[in-house]
């Protein structure tokens, strides 16, 4: 037995991969719902109500999934080049602490370029987060992977760091957290008396944004190539070392944009708690679209709703809320099933004759 590419790859494989891989990923969330004693069909209405039944569901569906579409945007772009960066939590949490500072400097500056210096701030923090790795594997060959997976837990650690030192509000009581964002940053809410804002908008453009440079501009042409094949792409001619520097900074400026949009949108200040792994999710997320900007946002709904929708079916039902991360880590391995099983078909040789 062993695996051949197929010559070509059509729509009806992928569908048939695709349809069978979400199949799989019902079955097992039904088996889950069961041993945790709960009957399959009402839990899973419960879900879907919880998630987008509602005019509030949706809005707490759609605020999750905010900073979840930058982050997947992160992913996407990165792993378009073939730069794999695992470390988009910690360039959120980097992201948002700058924002902060920034925000928070008291500046006598006009309300827009303050919003402007802000959002900056955190593009440019997650940006060189990414920057160093990045360019230790084009120099020296380092694997990204460990690197910006190492970065992660140094960034927690030194954002602790901020929250027990010079960035704490004097005025917290218990769990440390930084100084609050002025009220003029706050991003306004496009529904009344919901947590969704602005800030959906702007994660909306960003991700058509990204569409157009990958799919219409030379950049996004050499990102692309770069993936494809980076030593055909050199031998082409196309830039390699400054294409890696600008990948590099959008992947990790939007992840940096993530978490100063939570700051500004959602909580107002940072603690270590405000992110529960977005940035790992984005991954999941940017794979679930098959790196497709524009697919990423209607995964990352769909991602939203799962886990929003679980905590309702948790509070109904008693099911624990942990289903949910483990029906994205299934969809995640069903969807990469899928892909190989799109491109290959398995073959079964005869044994050769005595």
């Amino acid at each position: 037995m062993r695996l051949e590419a197929r010559s070509t790859v059509g729509w009806p494989q992928v569908l048939r991969a695709s349809g069978v891989a979400l199949l799989a990923v019902l079955a097992v969330a039904a088996a889950l719902v069961a041993v945790a004693g709960a009957p399959v069909g009402p839990s899973f209405g419960l879900m879907a109500q919880g998630a987008f039944g509602s005019v509030f569901a949706l809005s707490e569906t759609l605020t999750r999934a905010i900073p979840l579409v930058f982050t997947g945007l992160a992913a996407t772009v990165a792993f378009k080049a073939r730069l794999f960066n695992i470390g988009a939590e910690g360039q959120l949490y980097a992201g948002a602490i700058a924002a902060v500072a920034v925000g928070s400097a008291g500046w006598a500056l006009p309300t827009p370029l303050l919003m402007a210096a802000t959002l900056g701030a955190a593009m440019l923090a997650g940006a060189g987060l990414l920057l160093g790795p990045a360019l230790a594997k084009q120099w020296w060959q380092v694997d990204e992977v460990v690197s910006t997976l190492l970065l992660n837990f140094i960034t927690l650690l030194a954002v602790g760091a901020l929250l027990d030192g010079p960035m704490k509000d004097p005025g917290a009581m218990g769990w440390p957290q930084s100084l609050a964002l002025p009220d003029a940053l706050a991003l306004d809410k496009l529904v009344p008396q919901t947590r969704v804002h602005t800030g959906l908008l702007l994660a909306g453009s960003a991700a058509l944004g990204l569409w157009v440079l990958l799919r219409f501009t030379t950049l996004g042409f050499d990102i692309r190539a770069l993936g494809a094949n980076a030593r055909a792409a050199a031998f082409a001619g196309v830039p390699v070392t400054r294409t890696v520097v600008l990948v590099a900074l959008l992947s990790g400026g939007l992840a940096g944009l993530a978490g100063a949009v939570e700051v500004a949108g959602r909580t107002g200040y940072v603690t270590l708690d405000m992110s529960p792994g977005y940035g790992y999710t984005g991954i999941v997320i940017a794979m679930l679209a098959g790196l497709h900007p524009l697919a990423v946002v209607a995964a990352s709904v769909l991602v939203a709703g799962v886990l929003v929708g679980a905590d309702s079916m948790s509070r109904s039902m008693g099911v624990p809320t942990y289903l949910a991360d483990v029906v994205v880590a299934c969809a995640l391995l069903a969807v990469l099933t899928a892909s190989m099983l799109s491109r290959y078909r398995l073959r079964f040789d005869r044994p050769a004759l005595a």
